[in-house]
């Protein structure tokens, strides 16, 4: 499972060559720096090429980590190639070790999906699978490797060189539609702008600051569009969410999807009469689920031209507008809700007291990587972000286990730069029990994740250790414990210090503040702290129509 990142090729040496060299070749030609993995017949020479290739090799323990954690390259970019080996060719319909239709199968979930047919289409198959993977929306690609090709050789003379595909084309949005655009947000009384994770992978980030401070538009991110615009900038209305979905009457996505993160832009969570201005460079996306104005082509190229139109018109949304007021009222209350949760002193402490005192010692610049229910729903609230993909968390699919592996991998690249910043990951107790296991991938490369677990003794709720004895004496557990129910008080941290970890059983504020500021002091290894809260706390009441 491979990276795209930055590392040149060296001169090939003219001579015989194995189907392993020229698969790890193949990556270093496409500037592949990292590859994760889990190793085993037939691939195993294919690890060992990359290394001696000069690609760095990260060996998982999950193969649902490994998977969640390569789509992060440049902290959170989503193109991706897998490499699968499969059995030999001659001994395909007979029955072979791990025989299996991998090609046929990964159509259905990749935008290419391949096998060489020999040797010498090795290096044209990769670069199409690098290629097709970061051109247009970017996705995960398949390459199949036969287990006969692995270490089959070649003349290298008989090898058609291929060159490191070069960048995406970049495109502009037809300019009646900006036209039109403009000329809806001008006419809006309710305007919102929803920042999504298609920004931050286009680094639009500079622009779009430039557009919405110019605009004066109030803005709301996405999950994994925090940051792109600092989550303290005064235009940020993220605390006044369902407010600002539900009256605005025009909404400029940028690089977000209608999707069921921003509830399919349909009543009751929005306006039914609302116009979307949609910009995305997937054609496909445009006027899913809500017709939209639709801006098809490079998120920073079309911002560009947004700003154009926005200067040469010298138009600005007024600071003293009703929407406005509306807007900073809602989010000076939910402020006063979330204060007092988050200062209450009851013990076991609620999610938002445990968020308020983390939120006060993580560092400005780190990463921050979420997974879970409540534990991520109120993260995203509480922990700000003020830097463009610094925040990875279940995503569109609502994946749990991905939190590890993405860890894994901002802390692997992190720890090649001169200036490293903390990886830190946020986990709800069943979250974390998905790929556990990487804690020990971590101590093993000695990679100084920070993991707060956020124990609730179960999923979405538990129980405390007193009504879990009570109810074991009244029976099979397997017929009477809630589905949602966990082992109270698990002691994940010893899963760490098993490993060679610092692990923190904590309790009270005291104990939470004290083991992060020695967790995050800590370069030389992984540490995991075991948060015990309420069993039933929940996030602050929602209130749907949010007049």
């Amino acid at each position: 499972y491979f990276l795209s990142d930055i590392v040149a090729l060296k001169p090939a040496v003219m001579g015989e060559v194995t189907g392993a060299e020229l698969i790890a070749e193949a990556l270093k030609t496409q500037k592949v720096e990292y590859m994760f993995g889990i190793v085993g017949v037939p691939i195993i020479e294919v690890a060992m090429a990359a290394q001696a290739a000069g690609i760095k090799y990260v060996g998982m323990r999950n193969e649902q980590a490994v998977k969640n954690g390569v789509v992060l390259s440049a902290l959170m970019c989503r193109p991706v190639v897998v490499i699968g080996g499969s059995s030999d060719r001659n001994q395909e319909t007979t029955g072979a070790f791990q025989e299996f239709p991998q090609v046929e199968a990964c159509r259905l979930y990749s935008k290419f999906s391949a096998r060489p047919s020999s040797l010498e289409a090795i290096p044209s198959v990769i670069e199409k699978a690098v290629r097709t993977s970061i051109y247009g929306r970017p996705g995960a690609c398949y390459v199949d490797i036969a287990g006969d090709m692995v270490n089959a050789k070649v003349n290298r003379s008989k090898v058609k060189g291929v060159s490191c595909c070069p960048p995406p084309p970049v495109s502009l949005a037809d300019h009646s539609a900006v036209t039109e655009a403009i000329c809806a947000l001008k006419a809006a009384k309710t305007p919102l702008v929803i920042i999504g994770k298609g920004a931050a992978y286009g680094r639009a980030e500079a622009l779009l600051r430039q557009f919405v401070e110019i605009s004066g538009l109030p803005f709301l991110p996405t999950p994994m569009g925090k940051g792109v615009i600092p989550d303290d900038h005064p235009n940020c209305v993220a605390a006044a969410r369902s407010r600002a979905l539900l009256q605005a009457d025009v909404v400029l996505l940028f690089g977000a999807r209608l999707n069921w993160i921003l509830h399919f832009g349909l009543p009751p969570r929005f306006n039914p009469n609302v116009k979307i201005i949609q910009v995305d460079l997937c054609a496909e996306e445009m006027s899913n689920n809500v017709k939209s104005v639709a801006l098809l082509g490079d998120i920073g190229a079309i911002v560009t031209q947004l700003l154009t139109c926005v200067r040469e018109h010298g138009w600005k949304y007024p600071s003293s507008t009703e929407w406005w007021g509306s807007l900073k009222e809602k989010i000076a209350a939910n402020a006063e809700i979330s204060k007092g949760l988050a200062l209450n002193t009851t013990l076991p402490m609620n999610y938002y007291t445990v968020f308020h005192h983390i939120s006060q010692q993580l560092p400005h610049d780190c990463v921050i990587v979420s997974e879970g229910a409540n534990t991520m729903d109120i993260g995203r609230t509480m922990l700000n972000n003020y830097l463009p993909r610094h925040r990875l968390d279940a995503g569109t699919f609502g994946t749990m286990g991905v939190g590890l592996g993405f860890a894994i991998a901002a802390a692997a690249m992190e720890k090649s730069r001169d200036k490293s910043r903390r990886v830190v990951c946020v986990e709800g107790d069943s979250a974390f029990g998905f790929s556990g296991m990487e804690v020990e991938t971590m101590c093993r490369y000695n990679l100084p994740v920070v993991i707060i677990v956020v124990n609730n003794n179960g999923i979405y709720s538990g129980l405390d250790p007193e009504a879990w004895k009570e109810m074991a004496k009244m029976g099979d557990l397997t017929s009477i414990a809630p589905p949602v129910s966990l082992l109270p008080e698990a002691r994940y941290d010893q899963v760490m210090t098993a490993f060679g970890g610092q692990g923190f059983l904590v309790r009270t504020a005291e104990e939470l503040k004290s083991a992060l500021e020695l967790s995050l002091s800590d370069w030389d290894r992984p540490s995991l702290l075991n948060v015990l809260i309420d069993p039933s706390s929940d996030r602050k009441q929602q209130v749907s129509a949010a007049l």
